[in-house]
């Protein structure tokens, strides 16, 4: 059930971290995973390891504040 989530799902999920938690965003993504997998809820886990990529490649790919786009 969880592995029909959507990427697009995902990404907003991973943005709303993104927004909420800022550049510690892949911390608490990871660490919600780590919880799913101490519980053995393994579609949970899957999914939060999705998010936490998002979140990577969200962090990776955003500019800092004040950055001039030319």
């Amino acid at each position: 059930m969880v592995d029909q989530v959507s990427d697009r799902d995902v990404w907003l999920a991973a943005n709303a971290l993104v927004k909420r938690h800022g550049d510690d965003a892949a911390i608490f993504a990871a660490t919600r995973a780590d919880e799913w997998l101490a519980q053995g809820d393994m579609e949970q886990y899957r999914l939060s390891k999705r998010i936490l990529a998002a979140v990577d490649s969200l962090l990776a790919t955003s500019v800092p504040p004040g950055t001039r786009l030319t």
